[in-house]
């Protein structure tokens, strides 16, 4: 597979509609919200994330399997905040296991460090001295014979990894995932392609047939329900909690265009508090949503036959929750998304 050419923005899309893997590295608990902002932020440079969202545990075993996933990643984005992280029976924390094998594998590092981790607030750093140390000798090991960059606010983070992440793909462009039928022969592509119209019209009859489930008091469209979450308040600088009445045909209407892709659960968690919060008018950035309410989003949209969350692997290997539309689905996401002509009538306009 050749390499992009020079001058490439992975901000639009490639001529080989080329996707990256990026594993996104770091601590977990002091750095949720920095991790959501920065899945986003990947998510909207057309790469694709990979990281411990997925196996949230550290333990040996999870650990053999996070390195089979670096194996199928494209990039290492290393984000260094006020601690050093669980430790292994090696005495080595799980986050800096993960470096040393992405670095072992040869995978261009993009390293993002706090600028001052002894300004983090107590909660969110190191208070055992030992801890403390370990964590200076790894920023000095990762700071040493690279180029890294600093940041202090979630902010300045995501706009770091845009731009790292624009950089390493110009500068040092990797091989890359293509979509199968890219890289396969006319006879084949033909194929595929018959079958997946009759795919389309198999899944389009059975949602007519058999919708699910058959429920007399099942919540309408257009009927109001709360959601809430959290976002990160600009102008005080914190944490604060948002709420809004939207309706389920709104939350769909959300999602429903990024379903086609058959994004993972985190994806279509962080596009629909995105998209909720952004109606609420508040400034501030990287919200969330209560999983809770997202869970019942999902079983809704699933109730009312628009939606299909199924388990399944991926085509990197990694397994996951994965959401896409039903053909009743997909109809209704042309309803709601497709532009109508504003036009005033021309019949009207000659009678002038």
């Amino acid at each position: 597979m050749s390499n992009n050419k020079k001058g490439y923005s992975p901000f639009s899309s490639p001529p080989t509609d080329k996707r990256y893997q990026v594993f996104i590295s770091s601590t977990y608990a002091d750095l949720k919200e920095e991790r959501r902002a920065v899945i986003q932020t990947v998510i909207e440079s057309d790469c694709i994330p990979a990281g411990m969202e997925l196996f949230p545990a550290a333990d040996e075993e999870q650990l053999a399997f996070i390195k089979r996933v670096i194996d199928y990643c494209d990039y290492y984005l290393l984000i260094i905040g006020g601690r050093y992280g669980s430790i292994s029976e090696s005495g080595i924390s799980y986050t800096e296991q993960e470096y040393d094998y992405a670095v072992s594998r040869g995978l261009t590092v993009i390293a993002l460090l706090h600028e001052n981790p002894e300004e983090i607030i107590l909660g969110k750093s190191e208070k055992d001295p030992a801890l403390r140390q370990k964590l200076q000798t790894f920023r000095e090991k990762v700071s040493k014979d690279r180029l890294v960059k600093f940041w202090k606010t979630g902010e300045e983070l995501r706009s770091l990894v845009a731009l790292s992440l624009s950089s390493a793909i110009k500068n040092s462009p990797a091989v890359g995932w293509i979509r199968a039928n890219r890289a396969a022969g006319a006879d084949v592509l033909n194929e595929i392609n018959e079958l997946r119209k009759r795919n389309v019209q198999l899944e389009a009859e059975l949602a007519d047939l058999a919708p699910f489930p058959a429920l007399d008091d099942l919540a309408g469209l257009d009927e109001l329900v709360k959601i809430s979450g959290q976002y990160f308040d600009r102008y005080y600088s914190r944490t604060q909690s948002w709420g809004t009445e939207t309706t389920w045909r709104k939350m769909f209407g959300h999602v429903s265009p990024y379903l086609v892709k058959y994004p993972n659960e985190e994806t279509v968690k962080n596009v629909l508090a995105t998209a909720v919060f952004k109606a609420t008018g508040k400034d501030g950035s990287s919200p969330s949503i209560d999983d809770q309410q997202f869970q019942t989003v999902g079983v809704q949209l699933k109730a009312l036959g628009l939606v299909k969350i199924e388990y399944s692997q991926s085509t990197a290997g990694v397994w996951g929750l994965y959401w896409s539309l039903t053909g009743a689905g997909e109809r209704l996401m042309v309803e709601i998304r497709a532009v109508r002509t504003k036009a005033t009538d021309v019949s009207e306009q000659s009678k002038d």
